[in-house]
């Protein structure tokens, strides 16, 4: 039974690593709408990896999208964008008229950026939006939506669950607007396979002690459960500072560099497994790395420029969000390695050899990040 426990848990990581989800932020969209007095301007920055995988943008096939390239499918992106987001205010339909085609840089790469206007019959404050953009090609996309009228700021998320957001621009949303970044947040840490990853390589040595230069198991499952508690803890303490700073941006990081870090940090991790430095104390690993992790996690908020107030009660929505994301995998993972622990197959399979397959792929996540790469077309 110990066994079949271990070759499950090994098959989750071999998933892992052959899916075709290798960068650490997920296909997002931000999508802001201003209400003046008869009209409502709006502002829609889309990737441009989303558009070209979507549509095809790069026409000589180069690995690269130019602004020429940009510009010739201007009409296309407008047709492709716009039929996916419709927009009605007191029951009725209004019309989308682009304004402004540019192109921006966030955190993650070039977006392209249409700024329109919306035309209604009838202008009110209760208004029923359905996005529907890249659900059909990419089940992890999301639509972040920032609606700023003269007496409030509002925030929603679209994924494929949630395509019609219906708005009361002048209903107080705090609560609503907590749980849905909560619920991104769960969400955001269980597509993240790095931060997955690097939890997993922290917790396998978790059930086991390092004597006479071989991991043997810990007979107490107090100690595994305070293990355990440190690892976690220390991991949460340190993404939690650097999440809140990087997103009120206090600090910031270039993406590239971040990624490649966090890449690195799973690397490190894993062979810390094989080669175990610090052998008491492990939670230490967890704070010097967790503190890099939150600024990976912060790229989906400060993208989104919200204003103060709507920002505090996103990221404290979003970082509860990922603290329960990790206790579910903590809670699925613990149980499964104690069970296990005393076995030969998890010593040296599960330990030392998945270690070595999760330091395997992290590699190749760091050489994609830090040099611009895409080992993983060939790859698999």
């Amino acid at each position: 039974m110990k066994n079949w426990m271990v070759v499950l848990f090994a098959l989750i990581l071999l998933m892992l690593g052959t899916s075709e989800t290798f960068a650490h932020k997920p296909s997002d969209s931000y999508l802001r709408l201003h209400f003046e007095d008869h009209t409502i301007r709006g502002q829609w920055d889309i990737a441009l990896r989303d558009l070209d995988h979507a549509m095809g943008l790069d026409g000589n096939d180069d690995g690269k999208i130019t602004w020429g390239e940009v510009q010739s499918q201007h009409e296309a992106i407008t047709s492709y964008a716009l039929s996916r987001l419709k927009l009605n205010a007191a029951n009725s339909p209004c019309s989308n008229h682009i304004e402004r085609h540019l192109v921006d840089h966030h955190s993650d790469g070039a977006y392209a950026v249409l700024q329109f206007s919306i035309h209604c019959s009838t202008i009110s404050t209760l208004i029923n939006l359905h996005y529907g953009l890249f659900f059909d090609v990419d089940p992890l996309h999301r639509g972040l939506l920032q609606v700023t009228h003269p007496s409030s700021t509002q925030t929603a998320i679209f994924s494929p669950e949630q395509p019609t957001i219906q708005l009361d621009l002048t209903a107080k949303t705090t609560w609503r607007e907590f749980f849905e970044f909560g619920r991104e947040g769960v969400w955001h840490i269980w597509i993240g396979y790095d931060h997955i990853l690097f939890l997993i390589s922290l917790l396998l040595p978790a059930v086991l002690w390092w004597r006479s230069g071989q991991w043997q198991a810990v007979e107490s499952f107090k100690d595994v459960v305070k293990e355990v508690i440190s690892i976690v803890t220390a991991f949460t303490l340190a993404h939690s500072i650097t999440l809140s700073v990087a997103a009120l941006e206090l600090v910031t990081l270039p993406s590239r560099w971040v990624e490649s870090v966090i890449a690195g940090s799973v690397v490190l991790a894993a062979l810390h497994n094989l080669f175990p430095i610090i052998q008491v104390r492990r939670w230490i690993v967890g704070l010097v790395f967790g503190l890099v992790h939150g600024f990976g996690f912060a790229l989906v908020l400060s993208d989104l420029a919200l204003p103060t107030s709507s920002m505090f009660v996103a990221l404290a929505g979003f970082n509860l969000g990922v603290e329960v994301g990790q206790l579910v995998i903590v809670a699925a993972f613990l149980p499964l390695a104690y069970a296990a622990r005393h076995s030969w197959t998890y010593r040296h399979f599960a330990v030392q050899f998945g270690s070595v397959c999760i330091a395997s792929l992290a590699f190749i996540w760091f050489m994609e990040r830090s040099l611009n790469l895409q080992l993983t077309n060939w790859l698999w």
